[in-house]
C-alpha cells in the first residue's frame, strides 16, 4: 500500500492500513484540513466547493467520503459527478466558489485515487497552500460543525456542455474546417470519464466519424492508464483497421492528449504541445512556456513564429506561474499537457483537441505529414540510483562545476545545453536516486549522451557505472 502526501494533492492505493495507503481515515483528514484551509483563506462559514472525479471503481466511495466531509465541515458542496480535471477547473470559477476538488489519480492504475485541490481561481493550490494542508492533516487542526450548521450538497450537471461550448466559441478553433475535412477519429479513453466527453466534443467540432474504443466509463482500465507508446497498441491498430485520419489517446482525467497518424505511427507525446503552440503562435501575440524536460523543438517552433520558448521548474503549477509572468498565450509540459491562458489555467486535452484538429484541416495534410514538418528530437529517460548516505545534491553540484563553461539552468536541478542536445539532471524529493533526461536529433544520440552524464556522476559518486 503507499499513500503519497504532497503540497499538490494526497495521492494512494486504496486499502490498507491508516496512514498507508488512502483510506477512508485518511481521506476525512486532508479533506477536513483542506476545508480548514479554505475557510481561513474565503473567510466564510459556509464556502462553497466544487467537486469532480474520474470513473475509477473507487470513485464513488471516495465522492461520498469527500462530501459527508465538506458537509460535516458546513460547506456548501457542488457535485458535478463524472467530470474531467479541465471541466471542474472551469467550473470553479464558473460557479464562484471558493476551491474544487477533484478526484483522480490522473494516469495511475486503477488501485489508486487521489485528491487533487484547487484554489477559487480553479488552478491548482500553491505550495505555500499544499504545505498548510499537509501540517494541519498532521496535527488535525480542523474542527467540525453542529447540528445546525451543516453544510448541503447539489448535484450539478450541464459542466461539459458549458466546457466544450466555451471550445466551439473561440476563434482559434474553426468548426467549418474541420467539418469540410470529413475525419474519421478513433478514440481511446482508457473506461474512463473520456468515453463519454471527448466523442461528444467530437461530434460537436463536426468531425464526419468517431470510432471509440474502450469508452465505457466503468473504471475497468484495459490497459496501462498512461498514454505512452507502449500502452497504445490497440489503438493504433484500430486507426489502421478503420481507415482512421488519426488516433486520440487521453488519460483517465482527460488532462493529457495523445495522437496516433493515419499509418499508425505515433505522433509523439511531447509534439502534442509543439503542434498546438504553432497554431496558437501563428495567432496570438506573446511567447510560449514549458517545464526544463520538454522537448526543443518548442524552441524551434517559437522561433519560426519569432518568439521565445520560456523554461520553467517540472511541475504545472510551475509552467502557470511563468505563463502568467510572461504572458504566454500557450504552454504546457511534454506529456501531452495543452495550456490555453484564454480558456483556463490547466492542462487541457479537450481544447487541445480542438486546436490539433484545426491546425489538420487548415494544413490540407496528412497527421504523419504535418508531423514531418516539425524538427525530430529523442528524449532518453534514465536515473542513477544512490545510496541513502550519500550526498546528492552534492553530486548534482559537482557536475555543475564540471559543465560550469557550458549554458546551464539550475531553475529545477540542473540542465546542461550542448549544440543540439541537452541533459537535464533532477534529483528525488523521496528517495536517494538522480533522474537524468537527455535529447538529441536520434535517440542513439540521447542514449549516449545520458550514458555518459550517468557514467560520469557514478565515478563522482564512487559506484560502479
Amino acid at each position: 500500500m503507499t499513500l503519497i502526501r504532497s503540497i499538490s494533492g494526497i495521492r494512494g492505493t486504496i486499502g490498507g492500513a491508516p496512514g498507508e495507503g488512502l483510506t477512508p481515515l485518511d481521506t476525512v483528514r486532508y479533506v477536513a484540513a483542506f476545508g480548514a484551509l479554505l475557510k481561513k483563506r474565503s473567510g466564510k462559514r459556509a464556502p462553497r466547493v466544487v467537486l469532480g472525479r474520474d470513473a475509477r471503481i473507487s470513485g464513488p466511495m471516495v465522492r461520498d467520503l469527500v462530501v459527508g466531509t465538506l458537509v460535516g465541515s458546513g460547506f456548501e458542496v457542488i457535485d458535478l459527478g463524472l467530470a474531467t480535471t479541465p471541466t471542474v477547473e472551469l467550473a470553479v470559477p464558473g460557479e464562484r466558489a471558493d476551491g474544487g476538488i477533484i478526484l483522480t489519480a490522473s494516469h495511475n492504475p486503477k488501485q489508486w485515487n487521489a485528491l487533487k485541490l484547487l484554489n477559487e481561481s480553479g488552478e491548482f493550490i500553491s505550495a505555500e497552500d499544499g504545505e498548510q494542508v499537509l501540517q494541519m492533516a498532521e496535527t488535525d487542526a480542523f474542527d467540525f460543525v453542529e447540528v445546525d450548521e451543516l453544510g448541503s450538497v447539489k448535484e450539478q450537471g450541464g459542466w461539459t456542455r458549458k466546457h466544450i461550448d466555451a471550445i466551439l466559441a473561440l476563434d482559434l478553433v474553426d468548426t467549418t474546417a474541420i467539418k469540410n475535412a470529413k475525419f474519421r477519429v478513433v478514440v481511446d479513453a482508457v473506461n474512463s470519464v473520456g468515453g463519454t466527453v471527448v466523442p461528444a466534443l467530437l461530434t460537436a467540432l463536426g468531425v464526419g466519424e468517431v470510432v471509440e474504443i474502450h469508452c465505457t466509463p466503468n473504471g475497468e482500465f484495459p490497459h496501462n492508464p498512461e498514454p505512452l507508446p507502449e500502452h497504445l497498441k490497440d489503438l493504433t491498430t484500430a486507426v489502421v483497421k478503420h481507415k482512421a485520419h488519426l488516433g486520440i489517446a487521453v488519460d483517465p482525467d482527460v488532462d493529457r492528449l495523445a495522437l496516433v497518424n493515419e499509418d499508425g505511427t505515433l505522433f509523439g507525446e511531447e509534439y502534442t504541445l509543439v503542434a498546438c503552440a504553432d497554431h496558437v503562435l501563428a495567432h496570438r501575440p506573446g511567447d510560449t512556456v514549458s517545464n526544463l524536460s520538454s522537448t526543443r523543438a518548442l524552441n524551434d517552433i517559437a522561433e519560426r513564429h519569432g518568439r521565445k520558448r520560456h523554461a520553467s521548474a517540472v511541475g504545472e503549477v510551475n509552467v502557470v506561474t511563468l505563463m502568467k509572468e510572461v504572458k504566454a498565450p500557450i504552454g504546457g509540459e511534454g506529456n501531452g499537457g495543452v495550456i490555453l491562458s484564454e480558456l483556463h489555467y490547466g492542462r487541457d486535452a479537450l481544447v487541445g483537441i480542438a486546436i490539433f484538429l484545426t491546425l489538420l484541416a487548415k494544413s490540407g495534410k496528412t497527421c504523419s505529414e504535418l508531423r514531418r514538418t516539425y524538427p525530430d528530437y529523442f528524449i532518453s529517460k534514465n536515473k542513477i540510483e544512490l545510496r541513502p548516505e550519500m550526498d546528492v545534491q552534492g553530486i548534482v553540484d559537482g557536475m555543475q562545476e564540471k559543465y560550469r563553461t557550458q549554458p546551464h539552468s539550475t531553475v529545477d536541478g540542473l540542465r546542461i545545453e550542448f549544440d543540439n542536445t541537452w541533459v537535464h539532471l533532477r534529483k528525488s524529493n523521496t528517495e536517494p536516486i538522480i533522474r537524468v533526461y537527455a535529447e538529441a536529433p536520434t535517440m542513439e544520440q540521447a542514449d549516449s549522451l545520458a550514458r555518459r552524464i550517468l557514467s560520469e556522476m557514478a565515478q563522482m559518486a564512487g559506484i560502479p557505472a
